[in-house]
């Protein structure tokens, strides 16, 4: 009999810690909130450490993805700027064989050329 008084007793107690009584500001309604602990929530080492590495592993794949457009942007670039400068030499070329014989400006061109090889 003493321990069905006792396992009665228990049920009570943990009621009473719930009902923490009427609150000071008189919002009873609201849910109890929890002590504030930011120390609570860290992780592990380990955890964080693998955290790190996902992240680094993450980064070098983006830095990757980036440097592959931004080459490829460049290599657009560079042949729009090739294929200018040899249309404006086109173009300069059809100016002069306007005003001078055909293959006088043929002989300007491979010295042109020449030139060009003998200093890049």
């Amino acid at each position: 009999m003493m321990s069905t008084a006792v396992a009665e007793g228990a049920t009570p107690a943990l009621t009473t810690d719930k009902n923490l009584g009427m609150r000071k500001n008189g919002k009873q309604w609201h849910a109890v909130k929890k002590a504030f602990r930011p120390a609570s929530g860290l992780t592990p080492y380990e955890q964080r450490a693998k955290l790190r590495v996902a992240q680094a592993t993450m980064k070098a794949k983006e830095k990757e993805l980036k440097d592959e457009k931004e080459a490829e942007r460049q290599r657009r670039i560079t042949s729009i700027k090739e294929k200018r400068v040899a249309k404006e030499e086109k173009e300069r070329y059809e100016k002069m064989a306007e005003k001078m014989h055909k293959k006088r400006v043929e002989r300007l061109k491979r010295k042109a050329k020449r030139n060009k090889l003998l200093n890049s």
